[in-house]
């Protein structure tokens, strides 16, 4: 569904001005590879807080506290 509105948006912006829709559709692989350091940067400070996370309640799972059924 995303996928058919992006392609929607961008025919609608070729028909109302087709070389700006020809540069976003030049430049677009290029602004995907410049975010994919900050993608993974994303990633990295997630994976460091859900560290954080465990490393805090270890001490509760430890006494038997367990989260409930709908949390995670």
């Amino acid at each position: 569904m995303k996928v058919l509105l992006i392609a929607i948006c961008w025919c609608l912006l070729f028909v109302l001005a087709w070389p700006l829709a020809l540069l976003v559709l030049v430049l677009w692989p290029v602004f995907w590879l410049v975010s994919l350091p900050f993608r993974a940067l994303g990633i990295a400070v997630d994976a460091v807080f859900a560290l954080l996370r465990a490393v805090l309640f270890l001490p509760a799972r430890l006494f038997g506290w367990r989260p409930a059924a709908g949390h995670a």
